[in-house]
């Protein structure tokens, strides 16, 4: 059997994600692109096929990462502004992050295409390796959208098919 190309997930299925991961409300809205950068962190995952390709990348912006990883670590929302604030996410809400990055995978799998696995995930505020940050600028196959999670805040989601 020959593998489909990869496609990019439906927004119904980035925000049910969004929404068994952090059991929360999340409301999904279209976004412009942004770029990753010193002045604008984010949190990159990279996801890989069986010969360690990079195929896709998905960026969390601080504020998305801070309100995320506070909310799947039942923490209060001050947590997250606070995490904002400094410009890094750590502790338990880099770890909420990157639970967040491994259940993405699933995104990256279906019956007619070669699965994806999670190679690296770097938190927002953490040094990010060029490459990774450099895929993230990519434009063409990728959705951006605002991601809203009730009783946290609003941050940017970026979902990248690397050619």
């Amino acid at each position: 059997m020959i593998a489909s190309p990869l496609q990019l997930p439906a927004p119904k299925e980035l925000r049910d994600l969004f929404h068994d991961v952090l059991a929360k409300d999340v409301a999904l809205r279209p976004g412009p692109p942004f770029a990753v950068s010193d002045f604008y962190p984010a949190s990159i995952a990279s996801y890989v096929d069986d010969t360690l390709t990079v195929r896709a990348v998905v960026a969390l912006d601080l504020p998305l990462s801070a309100f995320a990883g506070a909310a799947v670590a039942l923490l209060p929302g001050a947590s997250a502004t606070s995490a904002i604030q400094l410009g890094a996410v750590s502790g338990a809400l880099a770890e909420g992050v990157n639970e967040i990055c491994s259940a993405m995978t699933s995104l990256f799998s279906s019956a007619t295409s070669r699965p994806l696995r999670l190679y690296a995930a770097h938190v927002a505020g953490s040094p990010l390796p060029a490459d990774a940050r450099m895929r993230t600028q990519v434009l063409g196959r990728r959705q951006d959208v605002f991601v809203d999670v009730a009783g946290y805040g609003t941050g940017r989601l970026a979902v990248v098919l690397v050619p």
